[in-house]
This record gives C-alpha cells, structure tokens and sequence, in this order.
C-alpha cells in the first residue's frame, strides 16, 4: 500500500515491445490500435520506452539500451510528444528478421523495469507502476526451457531453450518477484498483449542490534510519504471536524426554538415555539397597539428575521431604527419598539435554541 501511494505521485513506465519478424507483420488494425494506446491513454509525466525485438533485443540499434533514463521518451501532455513517440515506433516489419526469442524479449524487459525501480529506490526517488504493451505472436510467460512445439521460433542455439540454465532460471524469478496482471487481444495473426506491473521493489533486511532487522523500504517509505501522511492527517482532521460540525448544524435546523415574549409593563412571558421555516405575526399571534398586523417574525434556519408589512401604518422600530424592509435580527435577545399615537411599546424577545 505504501509503495502504491508513493507511485500515485510519479508518473508511469510503458513500454512499447513489438516484434519486427516477418511472421508479425503489423497489420492495419494493429498500427491503429497502438496509436489508440499512445494518444489516449498515456498520461502527463509517463516515460515511455520503445523496444523492438527478434532474435535479439533492438535489432535495429544493438549498442543502445532501449529501456534507460537516457532513452525514455518523456509524455508532457503535448500533441508534439505523441507525434514524437508516434514516430520512434516501428510499424513495419522487417524481412531480413527473423527467429523471435520471446524469453530473452521478455527476460530483458521484466529486469530493466525492475532495476529502474530498484535504483529509484536507492536514491530515494519516487517509484512507478509499469507496463509493457507486447505485439508479438509469440507466446507470453511460458515455462522455462521452451521447446519447439511451443514456440518454434526460438533460436536453437537460444540458452532459453535449456530449463535450466541461468537465463531461463533468472527470466523466471523476475517473472514470480513482479505482480504481473496482463491482457491480451487477437490481431490477425499476432496478439496486442497489456502486462501491468503494480510498483513494487526488490526488498531486502539486515539483522540488528536488540533483535531487530533494518529494511530499506521502511525508510523509504518514510521518507516519501511523511509530508503526504501529514496532509492527509490534516484532512481527515478536518474531514471530521467538517462532519461533527455538519451534524450539530443539521440538528440544530430540526430543533424548534423556544421564544419567551414580554410587552410592555406585562410581567409575564408569551411562550411562543417556532420550527424552521415558520412564521409569527406581530399584531396577531404576539399582541401589540394597534388593529393591524405589523409585521412577521420569521425562522430560516438558525436566523430569525423581521418582515414588515409594508401597508401597515404602524411602524416597528430596532436597535432606535424603524425597519421598512427585511431585517435579520441579531443574539439571544432582540428588543422590538411598536409605539402608537406617540407612545412606546417595547417588545422583549428571548430566543432559546
């Protein structure tokens, strides 16, 4: 889980491996759909490495290391890097190729992706998910030693086709170390093959003092991940605080309020309860001077406002300010003043929420 959460803030390692032996051929649909593969599916920060293969690796340029920092074609998010990838794929075979060694193909790119990692973790850098989009008819991840009723192809004097020799041992550990899920599509003859590789690393622990062993993953991963733990830490503080405030919000907008009146020289309270959303009328339901309903205290969720009614003739003053439109009234305790033929009436309203 760590090493996925360090590879979510890096790009990602594809590499494109296609056969050039005649046998292939790439035929219109495959050209398609591996252009469909580069321009729609490569994301900004992808490294993308090109690899041809036959009997052996990049026939086409031998002296050059096809997956390296020093070849990767680097995906910026522009039209002009797709056509620069577009144009460094070959997609024509080639006729003077032939004898597909699928194991060394396939042995040399599995431990390219892994050394790219393993240094990357060396130096402390971010680690990749990794891919590689195979177009071959030949057939992937067999068992060691293939023979030639499974790929005929196979150079015969391929150390592959020995079971037990170094290379076929060594291809197949590199298969089992890497968590390898692939997919595949019949293309006329051959196969556009996917193999995702989740990130991941070789890791390794050392005895120490007091019975504990040192591994270098764990400081990696605290290295790369402790100011991304500590936003997280800090979200979630406030994803929850966010939430219990939601809550006590929500529930106070359920909760009906308890207005407690006084008028005038009355020593006892009105009780008036008012849910969310409700009305009261100044001049009907609270009594005041005056045949005429003044005005209207209403509830929109925790905040209490004082509408008037513009064709009364009777005013409603607050804070010493006669209200003529709507007015939000403030605290716990809201002094109203209705006079009439020139007298004061004060209106004392106590508001338990």
């Amino acid at each position: 889980m760590g090493l996925r959460l360090v590879s979510a803030f890096q790009g990602r390692d594809i590499v494109f491996a296609i056969d050039l032996t005649q046998s292939v051929g790439l035929s219109d649909e495959g050209r398609l759909r591996l252009r469909q593969i580069i321009q729609d599916s490569l994301q900004k920060g992808d490294s993308v490495y090109i690899v041809p293969f036959a009997s052996t690796i990049n026939p086409l340029s031998p002296t050059i290391d096809p997956i390296s920092a020093e070849t990767a074609l680097l995906y910026k998010g522009s039209d002009q890097d797709i056509d620069q990838i577009l144009q460094a794929v070959p997609l024509q075979s080639d006729s003077a190729l032939q004898n597909t060694d699928i194991q060394k193909a396939e042995s040399v790119v599995y431990k390219k992706l892994a050394e790219l990692n393993q240094c990357r973790l060396a130096e402390n850098q971010g680690i990749r998910f990794q891919a590689v989009v195979w177009l071959t008819d030949a057939p992937l991840l067999t068992e060691p030693g293939i023979s030639s009723d499974v790929w005929v192809e196979t150079p015969a004097d391929s150390s592959f086709r020995q079971q037990d020799s170094q290379p076929s041992l060594e291809r197949q550990s590199w298969i089992d170390a890497l968590p390898i899920d692939i997919r595949s599509q019949a293309i006329d003859n051959y196969k556009l093959s996917v193999v995702d590789i989740q990130p991941t690393v070789q890791e390794f622990c050392t005895p120490a003092p007091g019975g504990r062993e040192t591994c270098l993953v764990n400081a990696y991963l605290v290295q790369q991940l402790w100011l991304p733990g500590l936003v997280s830490s800090v979200c979630l503080v406030g994803i929850l605080g966010l939430g219990i405030w939601g809550i006590r919000y929500w529930r106070s907008l359920n909760q009906t309020w308890k207005l407690q009146i006084k008028g005038g020289d009355d020593d006892e309270a009105l009780i008036k309860h008012l849910k969310n959303g409700q009305k009261i009328s100044i001049g009907g339901d609270i009594e005041c001077p005056g045949p005429d309903v003044r005005g209207y205290l209403r509830r929109e969720g925790n905040q209490l406002f004082l509408d008037v009614v513009s064709s009364s003739e009777y005013p409603i003053y607050y804070k010493n300010t006669r209200v003529t439109q709507r007015t939000a009234l403030k605290g716990h305790y809201v002094h109203l003043n209705c006079p009439n033929n020139s007298r004061d009436f004060e209106l004392t309203i106590r508001i338990n929420t």
